[in-house]
């Protein structure tokens, strides 16, 4: 029975805490390589919806099958270990929330920019091996492009709003997997289908369908990147550091010893 019990919010905090810790001390090198491998395999989840959506006749049941892709990418990405910008809004800020230093903040900021940045690179990548049909053929771009056009519909504060609860899910898997024992998996699916199926904002999956619009000419570069991707960015931002984060750590603070 007691190996069976999850671990309290103190021990959780503390878990996660050790691994922000370890990440924002991690060479450049590391990040930038481990954040551009993130961005590629995130940009299974476009792939997998698509070669779904490509096999689905026009239903309206038809999105709650085809939306079953949009994890495939998290799974690789979070089960791998690989750089996720959104899971450091939660992972890597608990060290600055317990120990608010300037060095403390550095770090996050030199993480957050490396990652960010890489996972851009890997989701481009794949855009273009995916606009030009070096990696897919011409069904399943038109389905790839058909999952992408609704982000069009979306002004930026309506990004920014969608991206908050996503932000918020994606920093929820993080601080769930310490108690997870095996269910890893599940967690990870269960989280990510609901950012799908509410059409909600990730900034890392959906830059790769706001370059894959840019590339196809049915938007412009400053739309994908100012109108989407930065909307997105900040809404996850808020929704897994400002909500999420600083939440998860008010209800231990009172139970953290000060450092020194």
């Amino acid at each position: 029975m007691f190996e069976r019990k999850a671990g309290s919010p103190k021990v959780v905090h503390e878990v996660i805490r050790l691994q922000g810790d370890e990440e924002l001390g991690r060479p450049l090198p590391s990040l930038l390589f481990s954040g551009f491998a993130a961005g590629v395999a995130i940009s299974a989840s476009i792939l997998a919806e698509a070669f779904l959506h490509s096999r689905l006749p026009d239903a309206p049941w038809a999105k709650l099958v085809w939306s079953l892709g949009y994890s495939v990418g998290f799974v690789i990405v979070i089960m791998g270990n690989l750089q996720l910008f959104t899971e450091n809004t939660v992972t890597a800020v608990l060290p600055l929330a317990t120990h608010p230093t300037k060095r403390n903040l550095a770090r996050l900021l030199r993480l957050w920019a490396a990652v960010f940045i890489a996972n851009m690179a890997g989701t481009l990548l794949v855009a273009v091996l995916v606009a030009y049909q070096i990696i897919v053929d011409a069904e399943h771009l038109h389905a790839a492009l058909v999952i992408s056009r609704p982000i069009l519909g979306h002004d930026g504060a309506t990004t920014f709003l969608m991206g908050m609860p996503a932000g918020f899910l994606v920093a929820a898997i993080a601080w769930i997997l310490p108690n997870a024992r095996g269910s890893e998996f599940w967690v990870i699916v269960l989280m990510t289908y609901v950012i799908a199926l509410g059409g909600f904002s990730h900034v890392v999956a959906g830059s790769g369908e706001a370059w894959l619009l840019w590339l196809a000419h049915e938007t412009t570069f400053y739309d994908a990147t100012c109108g989407l991707i930065l909307p997105s960015l900040l809404g996850n931002i808020v929704g897994g550091t400002g909500l999420f984060a600083l939440l998860a750590h008010g209800q231990v603070r009172g139970e953290i010893q000060p450092e020194g």
